[in-house]
This record gives C-alpha cells, structure tokens and sequence, in this order.
C-alpha cells in the first residue's frame, strides 16, 4: 500500500522499465563487468566484498575498479591509484576508492583505481588508458547504463523487512532483484540467514581474522584494553556488534554520519580509540588510534566468476 503512495518507488520504476525496453541505452565495454552492489541504502559489505576480489582475480587479469567516488570534491575522471602507489588524496578520491588504493598500496597489488560519475566513461578509459581487461564495478546495481557480465547484489538480514526511500532503506523494490546474477548475503558470522529469489545463485559472506592494528601493526592482546569506539559508516550498529561479538572492552561508542570528514576531531593523550579502516585513513597518525581489520570467506564464488567469465 506504501508504494502506491511512493512518489519515488514510480520515478525507479520508470526509470527501470526505459532501460528494460531500450529507450535508455546500456553500453557495453571491450572487457567482462563485474559488478558489486545493493539493494538498499547503508553499509552491506560492498567494499569489503571489492578488496577481496580485487586482490583476488588480479593475479588472472589486469584489474580496474570503477567507482563513482561518492561525495569526493572532484569532478569527472580522477586516477586513483596505479603501478601499485596511490595517485590522488582521499578528498578528490572518495573514502571508499581511497581505502582501497591504500590497503593494496601496502600490499603491492598490481591494479588501476578510477573514480568517475560516468562509469561508462571511467571503465572505457580503464581499458583503452591503462590496459585493463577485467572491469569491477563498485556499488553498481543501481547504475544500469554500463553492462555487466555478472551483477552481484549483497543483502543483509536486515533488507528482508526494509520498504523502498523514503518509508523504508531500499533504493528499489524487491521486483529488482530480477536483474541480479548471484545474491550474497553478508554478515552471516553476526546474523545468519537464508534467502532465495527466482532460483538465483546464493553465496554467503563471512567475516573472520579479526585484527586490531595500529598503522598496520596487529595487536596481540586487544580484550586486555579498554577502548572509546567510533565510526562514521552507512550502518554503524555493525561495527559495534562486531565489538561486542569479539568480547572487546568499549568504554563509550560514537557513532557519526557516514563518510564524516574529522574535521576538528580530537583525540585525548589519555584514551585509547577504535575505529575502522574507513574511518581510520582520515585521521593523523596516533599511538592511541587503532583499526579494526579483517578478512573475508565465500565460498564457491571464486569459482562461479572463473566459470562465468571463463577466467
């Protein structure tokens, strides 16, 4: 009955049905598209999700991932990170890419970061400027111009009982979700659950390999301190049930809007903070700052991508 009501739920849907019938043109590139997306607003794993495949398929292919680089300051094209160095400073990079460019920076991995409004644009750039022959789309459902050789959708326990903006976290319907190749449903280590949606491929995501660092040095006995947490991410009761499930002492937890810039953000000499990678790469170096870090497992979907796109 909402959605009768829903100004928005008709403008997407509309939108949608222009691109279903060719009155909105889709655009294929000269390399496979993998993208990685959601269905609703907030934090659903996404870069995380991209880290890992990233670094994973970049040893098969010469890797380029797209990004819009959401609420940079820049305009257009920005190279974000090549020949294994970051290349742009976060504030013309985004949180999201420049996290990213960071993490493999430390690592060494071989890839191309690009942000651009113009997916389209960015990817073709990718291929023709930089070599690169596998395309991964961040946050990409929701962008339908680019073609996509595989659409993964990430959902949360949560989006099962969600409504579409503005009365629920949805950006589109549950009728989206036809689009989809492959469904992953995140934070099973925290909240499992089951979903399926028109005998589509289902993959889990688990988190594990929890690691507190201080500028990438792990900590050997976290639940021995006492930490003031904090975080600015589109879901911060996340991170703070991750705390909690790993037993760790918070002494206070802060949450912040999502992609919040610390300007004028102090920390006392006499506490000790946790916070995440996102959060964490836009604040000075600190004795007393750590990070929480871990890594993920999905199983079979390594695989599936492999088979697919015959890798």
């Amino acid at each position: 009955m909402l959605n009768l009501l829903n100004p928005y739920f008709y403008l997407i849907t509309l939108r949608n049905w222009l691109y279903d019938h060719g009155f909105l043109k889709i655009f294929k590139v000269e390399a496979p598209v993998v993208s990685v997306g959601n269905l609703s607003v907030g934090g659903s794993g996404k870069t995380s999700l991209v880290r890992y495949l990233a670094e994973e398929l970049s040893s098969l292919r010469k890797v380029a991932i797209v990004s819009r680089g959401y609420k940079r300051r820049s305009k257009g094209f920005q190279l974000v990170y090549h020949q294994k160095k970051v290349v742009q400073n976060i504030e013309n990079a985004g949180d999201e890419p420049y996290l990213l460019a960071k993490v493999f920076e430390k690592k060494g991995v071989d890839l191309v970061i690009i942000v651009d409004e113009d997916r389209v644009r960015g990817a073709k750039k990718a291929i023709k400027d930089f070599g690169a022959n596998l395309i991964l789309l961040d946050d990409g459902f929701q962008h339908r111009r680019l073609f996509r050789d595989i659409d993964f959708v990430l959902l949360k326990k949560k989006d099962l009982s969600q409504r579409v903006l503005p009365f629920g976290k949805l950006r589109e319907p549950f009728s989206a979700l036809k689009r989809a190749t492959a469904f992953i449903l995140t934070y099973q280590e925290l909240s499992p659950f089951d979903f399926s949606f028109n005998q589509k491929p289902v993959f889990k995501l688990y988190r594990e390999n929890w690691q507190i660092l201080n500028h990438r040095l792990e900590v050997v006995n976290p639940k021995e301190m006492e930490f003031i947490a904090f975080c600015g991410l589109g879901d911060n009761q996340q991170f703070l049930h991750i705390l909690n499930h790993l037993g760790l002492k918070i002494k206070r937890f802060i949450p912040l809007p999502d992609h919040y810039n610390y300007r004028g953000f102090n920390l006392f000499p006499y506490e000790t903070y946790l916070t995440t990678l996102k959060d964490g790469v836009k604040l000075p170096w600190s004795e007393n700052l750590f990070f929480l870090d871990f890594s993920i497992r999905v199983e079979g979907l390594l695989a599936f991508i492999k088979e697919r796109l015959n890798l």
